[in-house]
């Protein structure tokens, strides 16, 4: 169940906001208990062996937390061992067949292959239970003494198969109380019809001129890319959509959840654009391996390989494949640069400063971002390899080529195009801004109707058209 499909927007999300808002709000413990039930519900509609799993996950990591507490001299035990118990999952079903795979293409072996099914969202879970249970063992969160708490916590519907990832003392105290106010409530059916529009109107239209490029052998440059540029906009929208409504979602119910996207196409380096782009992986990596590693308190080479271990670890939680390592590695080759040209971090900061917003730094920012993309939606290395002759062949250029390139470009395409052009930058966020500052009532009128005709038009678009994947959703 994703959603935007039809299930979900028609029948579970508005059932389930009508019987909650049914229980009173005194009666938080059943409020809880009904979320908690709906969540398992909604991950075992699609995923109903790997619900034990996410339940064994929640326990090992509820376990682990309890026992640091009872047993302060053997803390450091089971801190690592609540940890590795969770990774040992996440590695086992996400990364044993490319390992063994790996292990018969570089020593000529034949291990059979385990073909485990990846459960989704298993990574978004699982770092999410490593987070709870490193943050305790640091003293940064007070160990949960009831299961179910942390069961919601973990498995929360909105943020439970592509995050954000939230940290546990983020939600702590809305697990044991909380209010939906009605501006609360307003902001979040909002925010989840902005984000459902981003995913619908935006990412999927765009995604299917994206499928066709990257579909074609023959594939050549103007289309090339055309598809390319399509792609960089449609896992934008289609993610940060997904981060809307379930930030929005949280609203409903109650929750804050941090944000998970700000503007990344407008950074001005690729040190800016991973402040930017999916924040809670970024803020992840770094409390929980960057840091822990040294971070930059070690000298420059020390900082240049823990950036590259983190990036690395980057693709590869992305996915099992040499695709996703060579994206990770594209992304820490350019960031080393970056920070070898920059003179050091006191200087790296004052050129930002001074030149974070000319505009050929966010040109070579957003050429990087897009050509590293190819290798990220490519379906193997050979099919990125097509991909990049293409966009850099200009002797295939012909009639031919750019007439199929301009019989993709229909008025619809153009105009989701612009939209997505404009929607990538704060201007729209800086107009409402300065609205309500100085008439409330007229903008929020007019967001209201927005609102509403967005939502029709996602209705329509829902229920007419099969075309939905969220593409981190195999993450």
């Amino acid at each position: 169940m994703t959603f935007s499909s039809p299930v979900f927007l028609f029948l579970f999300f508005p059932l389930t906001v009508c019987v909650y808002f049914l229980i009173p709000a005194k009666f938080l413990h059943g409020r809880n208990a009904f979320l908690t039930a709906a969540s398992l519900i909604f991950y075992a509609f699609g995923e109903p062996a790997a619900m034990l799993l996410m339940l064994l996950v929640v326990a090992w990591s509820w376990g682990s937390a309890l026992l640091m507490a009872k047993c302060p001299k053997q803390k450091r035990l089971f801190q690592v061992l609540g940890v590795l118990g969770d990774l040992a999952v996440l590695i086992l079903y996400k990364y044993a067949d490319f390992l063994i795979t790996s292990a018969n293409d570089l020593f000529g072996l034949s291990l059979p292959l385990m073909r485990l099914r990846l459960p989704i969202g298993i990574s978004f879970f699982v770092f999410q239970a490593v987070s709870y249970v490193m943050d305790t063992a640091r003293g940064e969160a007070e160990p949960q003494k009831s299961y179910f708490r942390l069961l919601l916590y973990i498995a929360f519907f909105p943020q439970l198969i592509a995050g954000p990832i939230v940290r546990y003392q983020t939600v702590a105290e809305a697990l044991s109380d909380r209010r939906t106010t009605p501006e609360m409530l307003a902001k979040g059916v909002r925010r989840m019809i902005f984000g459902l529009s981003k995913k619908l109107l935006i990412a999927d239209t765009l995604g299917q001129i994206a499928d066709t490029v990257y579909g074609t052998e023959a594939v050549m440059l103007p289309a090339a890319w055309l598809g390319a540029i399509c792609y960089a906009f449609q896992i934008f929208y289609d993610f940060s959509g997904y981060s809307d409504m379930a930030i929005g979602m949280g609203q409903i119910f109650g929750f804050s959840f941090p944000e998970n996207f700000r503007y990344p196409y407008c950074a001005g380096s690729l040190t800016d654009f991973w402040r930017r782009w999916h924040i809670s992986l970024t803020t992840w990596f770094r409390q929980y391996l960057y840091i822990p590693l040294g971070g930059n308190r070690r000298g420059n080479l020390r900082t240049v390989l823990n950036k590259w271990t983190v990036f690395l670890c980057t693709g590869l939680w992305h996915g099992a494949s040499w695709n996703f390592v060579i994206w990770g590695i594209i992304h820490g080759f350019f960031m080393t640069l970056e920070q070898l040209f920059s003179g050091g971090k006191k200087a790296g900061r004052k050129k930002r400063k001074k030149s974070g917003t000319k505009w050929y730094l966010r040109i070579y920012t957003l050429l990087v971002v897009v050509l590293a993309f190819v290798v990220f939606r490519a379906e193997d290395l050979p099919a990125a390899l097509r991909m990049y002759r293409a966009m850099f062949t200009p002797f295939r250029l012909n009639d031919a080529a750019v007439s199929a390139t301009v019989g993709m470009l229909s008025p619809l395409v153009l105009t989701v195009l612009g939209a997505a052009v404009l929607f990538a930058t704060p201007l729209p966020e800086k107009t409402v801004r300065c609205g309500e500052k100085h008439a409330a009532d007229v903008t929020g009128f007019v967001l209201g109707g927005v609102s509403l005709a967005l939502l029709v038009l996602c209705m329509m678009n829902a229920a007419a058209t099969v075309y939905h994947p969220f593409i981190y959703f195999r993450f």
